[in-house]
């Protein structure tokens, strides 16, 4: 079987899982499990086979024109490099992680079905815009996307939190997505082609006319799609949907969706060095601002969401100084300990009964509940923080070296200036994600006060999973430094000296200060007597999950501190705890600026509409109404009456017609 054929494949069979189990949910709900993993397991399998016939070598180039169109062909084309084939099978990894997970995460739902049809098509969409070289093509999969997050993130309907915030993913999206079809028309229209291969050689030859305003155009698209600040809001709020989804979008579709599209068409953004300085500022924003942000955080998920942002910050601060080989790594690294991170807390949040941090700190031995996801969620917050020899060390040390060469001249894919904006908050960010990560694991798993509810031991696949993702977050980063280098463009992925020792430096240093502060907050808190914290009662993962999204009202609703003097982030934070709790307000600006006045634009037109537009209406029809009770009052079925009015008629016109002959 050819390399093509087998790349056509890995997409389509989750698309038929997807198909099948939809059909099969209802009649027959015992082969939705299989229907759900094996396909999955299936495509991960050959885009393994893939990989390693690609190689890291000369990409695979296949295309076939659907139909003429009559001005630029759009073509089922496929195009592989290295990059393709590594993400793809992460793609595959992550997604099939989810789905055995989910066996056991969501065993006594009955949406089971539906939830793990959309995962699987949810799937075949991001391998589709992994693989696909026509534009039009990717733009298919990356709408399929946006319309399964939908759902997924709305899995939980009957809480307005899941309801609302399925809405505003769509939205947020969406908002993003406009300006990006219409700078997929104008790069299609200046290269006259949608195909990746021929826009590249264009770019290459110096041939696209508009490259600043096409770029910028791009650009809101992917900050939408990879929750990049200013259009980042939508992801910590996608918390309300179950978590197998939240390591799904987070680790692997979705966010990676936008990161993958600019390492493609990076030639695309160099062709501007203004759009590469406001890629550099949009990265720094997003880094900085996010992990302040998840320093003040109270829900596990929403720490990890806003973690999210600011490693995908990262990967787009590789891009903006022009190492997409540095974007793509960390994009894979973080995708096995993100995903990780988020299975873990599905089962810390099961074995709690609770999201809330300030709630897990007042129970003692919950690490003990749950020993499986204590050690796998160490060693991902030990990747994440970037400490060696960890995978996220490694990525990340290359993201930052990249800056650093760019900063001082050595290389000239990007200005200095993004250079130095890269590298200054990027280590500024290393000492707040090592911060943060101490502080949720801490909390966490340091708890005083009750003894942790018991609410029995997790499914085997649950935890058997963490331990299959814990080898990557463990060692990819040094195997890939080691064994890959030929994968990521041939650039050297060895971490430099300078940028190790300061981002190292500064990751103790974060986690250091926050062990200080939780010390010294844990003796004032001693002070405070500690209630015991109500158990919840045992049942499935996902409906506690439900239950505990419902009840935990500051996470998803408006900010509401918890009290908890044990919080290491109040101490470090001070008076920036409140703003940041609350996500800097973002949310609230955009409401003053965009919600209410379309409502109160809304509230006009429905005035207008009902009170002027339906007066003339209802006039419209009062006036006929009217004379029609005239003229029916005149008919009384009297002929004596009628023969009386025909002859004053008849007199009246003949006196009329003799005046006006007389006047004549």
């Amino acid at each position: 079987m050819t390399t093509t054929t087998l790349a056509v494949l890995v997409p389509l069979l989750p698309f038929l899982g997807a198909v099948t189990g939809l059909l099969l949910g209802r009649t027959a709900p015992g082969f939705v499990r299989p229907l759900a993993v094996l396909p999955t397991l299936a495509a991960l399998v050959l885009a393994v086979l893939v990989a390693a016939r690609q190689g890291g070598g000369r990409a695979v180039d296949a295309a076939t024109e659907l139909t003429p169109t009559g001005s630029v062909p759009i073509e089922l084309a496929l195009h592989i490099d290295g990059f393709a084939a590594l993400v793809a099978v992460l793609v595959g990894l992550v997604a099939g992680c989810v789905q055995i997970y989910s066996t056991g995460y969501l065993r006594d739902d009955p949406r089971y079905p539906s939830y793990a049809a959309l995962v699987s098509l949810f799937t075949s969409a991001m391998l589709l815009v992994v693989y696909t070289g026509d534009l039009m093509v990717l733009l298919v999969g990356w709408e399929i996307m946006g319309i399964c997050s939908y759902f997924l993130v709305g899995h939980y309907w009957e809480t307005p939190q899941a309801r609302a915030a399925s809405l505003k993913a769509f939205l947020v999206t969406k908002l993003g997505d406009v300006p990006f079809l219409i700078g997929l028309l104008a790069l299609a229209g200046d290269t006259g082609s949608f195909r990746i291969t021929k826009i590249l050689g264009t770019v290459a030859g110096g041939g696209l006319d508009h490259p600043t305003v096409i770029a910028l155009l791009l650009l809101a698209g992917v900050a939408g799609k990879s929750a990049q600040f200013p259009l980042h809001t939508w992801l910590p709020d996608a918390m309300a949907g179950p978590t197998p989804v939240s390591a799904l979008i987070h680790a692997a579709t979705m966010v990676a969706a936008g990161v993958y599209f600019v390492a493609r068409l990076l030639p695309v953004f160099e062709a501007s060095r203004a759009v590469m300085v406001v890629l550099a500022v949009m990265a720094a924003v997003t880094m900085a601002g996010s992990a302040l942000a998840a320093l003040a955080q109270d829900d596990i998920k929403r720490v990890l969401a806003y973690s999210t942002i600011g490693q995908l910050g990262y990967m787009t601060a590789a891009l903006a100084v022009g190492e997409r080989g540095a974007a793509v790594f960390h994009l894979l690294s973080h995708g096995a300990f993100k995903a990780l991170l988020f299975l873990a807390a599905g089962v810390i949040i099961h074995a709690a009964g609770t999201n809330s941090l300030a709630a897990m700190s007042r129970m003692k031995g919950l690490r003990d509940r749950v020993p499986d996801a204590y050690w796998t969620m160490t060693v991902a917050l030990l990747a994440l923080a970037a400490i060696p020899p960890f995978s996220g060390f490694f990525s990340k040390e290359s993201v930052l070296g990249a800056a650093e060469h760019v900063a001082t001249g050595h290389t000239e894919h990007a200005p200095g200036a993004a250079g130095w904006t890269v590298l200054v908050a990027g280590l500024l960010t290393a000492l707040l994600t090592a911060a943060y990560a101490m502080r949720l694991w801490l909390l966490a798993f340091r708890g005083r006060g009750a003894e942790a509810p018991d609410h029995g031991r997790q499914p085997l696949v649950m935890n058997a999973v963490l331990w299959v993702l814990a080898v990557p977050s463990l060692a990819f980063g040094g195997l890939a430094f080691c064994l890959l280098p030929d994968w990521f463009d041939g650039r050297d992925l060895t971490p430099t000296l300078t940028t190790s020792v300061l981002g190292t430096g500064a990751a103790l240093v974060g986690g250091i200060i926050t062990y200080g502060a939780w010390r010294h907050t844990t003796a004032l808190a001693a002070r405070v007597p500690l209630g015991a914290v109500a158990a919840h009662p045992e049942g499935d993962a996902g409906l506690v999950e439900a239950e505990a999204i419902a009840a935990h009202e500051p996470a998803y609703g408006d900010i509401a501190h918890a009290s908890d003097p044990s919080d290491p982030g109040r101490l470090l934070l001070g008076p920036l705890h409140r703003h940041a709790a609350a996500g800097f307000h973002v949310d609230a600006v955009y409401s003053a600026l965009f919600v209410r006045p379309v409502r109160a634009g809304a509230s006009l037109v429905r005035f207008l509409d009902r009170e002027v537009v339906d007066t003339y209406v209802r006039g419209a029809g009062t006036l006929p109404r009217w004379l029609g009770t005239a003229v029916r009052r005149a008919q009384t079925g009297n002929v004596q009456t009628y023969v009386s009015a025909l002859l004053a008629g008849t007199v009246v016109l003949a006196v009329a017609a003799v005046l006006v002959a007389t006047g004549a």
